[in-house]
């Protein structure tokens, strides 16, 4: 599977802002967050999550973050036919 491509905007003590970007069916592999962190799309489109043993489809909108706490442990792939990508924004 391919990977998602992390590209980081941001890195200090309080805060990190990443873009991320993903071929169609890439992935940001399983990981674990270490912070609370904010996802913010570019695009309207839709990831598959899978979390828990468990998998969903997030329907996305451009612009519209969400919220996510820390300890998180999930893999994110896109689920669309194009190139997606979202700044994800984590609070240290």
């Amino acid at each position: 599977m391919a990977e998602g491509v992390p590209t980081k905007l941001i890195d200090n003590d309080r805060v990190r802002v990443t873009e991320w970007r993903f071929a169609p069916g890439a992935a940001t592999g399983w990981h674990r967050h270490e912070h609370d962190y904010v996802v913010v799309p570019l695009y309207d489109g839709n990831l598959r999550i899978v979390e828990g043993g468990e998998e969903k489809i997030a329907e996305l909108k451009k612009g519209v973050p969400y919220f996510r706490p820390v300890g998180v442990e999930h893999d994110v792939i896109n689920a669309n036919a194009f190139e997606y990508a979202f700044i994800e924004i984590e609070l240290k």
